[in-house]
């Protein structure tokens, strides 16, 4: 959704409907090769999907809406903060997204 509901929840049905078919508009027109959802709400809704994030995650999935798009789910930033153990897991996925775009990560020295 374009905006954050009062009190960290998630959106209603109702918000949806408002904000998600601009979203959709914004990244048809957009074209992006990788969208990288944090969080299960995001992934959850972007791939019309009840899975949950933890069964999601690690992998892409297509994009309903964009034939040549993909989506790779992963752990929302807030949820790094009370679990540091799943920061591995969200740069594992985020060196899937590098490695689909072509971009080399250099390694640590």
């Amino acid at each position: 959704v374009k905006c954050h509901p009062p009190g960290n929840l998630p959106p209603a049905a109702s918000e949806l409907q408002e904000c998600l078919p601009f979203l959709v508009r914004q990244i048809t027109s957009i074209q992006p090769t990788v969208i990288v959802a944090l969080g299960q709400f995001a992934a959850q809704t972007l791939l019309r999907t009840p899975a949950g994030i933890a069964q999601l995650r690690g992998q892409f999935h297509d994009y309903p809406e964009l034939q040549n798009s993909k989506i790779m789910p992963t752990f929302h930033p807030a949820y790094l903060l009370k679990n540091p153990g799943a920061k591995k897991d969200v740069w594992s996925d985020l060196q899937q997204v590098a490695q689909a775009l072509g971009i080399t990560i250099p390694k640590r020295k």
